[in-house]
């Protein structure tokens, strides 16, 4: 039998996030790298090539994670986007109460996909300001 390679675990680890976020009452949002081939966004909300997106299930409409890509409808400013998210451009998964999460390194064969410092670092407001620092509250972290 010929060894096959191993399918990526973002999907998996994506969900299973979700789903714990949503079972304690935390908002799930995910960051992205906006510039990435397939991902469709409002681009109005992208900053330095990144957005973060609230992935509950109370802010989107027919959410669909998937093995190859996240879809789902939203209203950005009152106006109905449809998005799309292909994974290997997700960048990590972090609850808005807590900062609980993870990030996601690139995976063999997958697109590159930059760090992402903290979830404050990328949801920065302004260019020019540093990013608000939360305190002492918990950061995100790389986890193997």
């Amino acid at each position: 039998m010929a060894d096959s390679p191993l399918s990526s675990t973002r999907p998996y680890l994506l969900r299973a996030m979700h789903e714990w976020m949503t079972d304690n009452n935390q908002t799930p949002l995910v960051v992205v790298d906006a510039t990435g081939d397939g991902v469709v966004v409002p681009t109005e909300h992208v900053k330095d090539g990144k957005i973060v997106l609230n992935v509950a299930w109370s802010a989107t409409r027919n959410l669909l994670m998937e093995n190859e890509q996240i879809t789902f409808q939203a209203r950005f400013g009152g106006v109905p986007h449809a998005v799309t998210l292909p994974l290997a451009f997700v960048q990590g998964i972090y609850a808005r109460e807590s900062g609980q999460g993870m990030v996601f390194q690139d995976e063999p064969g997958s697109a590159p996909a930059s760090p992402v410092a903290t979830a404050d670092a990328a949801s920065a407001q302004d260019d020019d300001a540093p990013p608000p620092r939360p305190s002492g509250g918990p950061t995100l972290r790389v986890v193997k």
